[in-house]
């Protein structure tokens, strides 16, 4: 058996416009601390045998890393399209809505569906990808969802549709 996986598949191309100006200052900041770490990389190499030079190895792994996410924003970056505009039916859920839900036990969580690019659950946004957004899209206030969760079927009412203008 070999160790090759499939690529896992592009996430939706849609980003919110702050997303998006985020992704571009992550971009330029990646740059600067890859110089800085480049001169410290030069400066560990010039102090002899690197093999145990723990110092090179680090900041070999360090650039590693930083390169691998340089490439993959410069190509994620030209392939996503901003959503500025708000739907004309903002009843229903739509890119970049704040959805309030209530659950069985009457709990109130409320969520914003944003691009896989910026998810957050610690702020309440949620991937247009993840299995709950996709049942909310187009859905309206009073509408009841049924998602499928690990720990088994989760319903959810909607209790609010909210957008932010642009």
């Amino acid at each position: 058996m070999g160790r090759y996986r499939p690529p896992a598949p592009q996430g939706a191309p849609y980003i919110t416009a702050a997303g998006r100006r985020r992704l571009e200052a992550e971009l330029e900041a990646l740059w600067q601390r890859r110089a800085g770490v480049t001169r410290a990389l030069a400066a560990a190499a010039a102090e002899g045998d690197r093999s145990e030079n723990a110092e090179y190895i680090y900041r070999k792994k360090e650039l590693r890393e930083i390169d691998r996410r340089i490439r993959y924003l410069q190509k994620r970056l030209p392939t996503l399209k901003v959503v500025d505009t708000l739907p004309s039916d903002r009843s229903r859920v739509f890119f970049g809505a704040w959805v309030i839900l209530e659950d069985a036990a009457g709990s109130e969580h409320r969520y914003r569906i944003v691009g896989p690019d910026e998810f957050d659950p610690e702020q309440g946004w949620i991937s247009l990808d993840s299995p709950l957004a996709k049942a909310l899209l187009k859905k309206a206030v009073d509408d009841e969802i049924r998602v499928h969760t690990p720990q088994g079927e989760c319903r959810y009412l909607i209790t609010g549709v909210e957008y932010e203008d642009a």
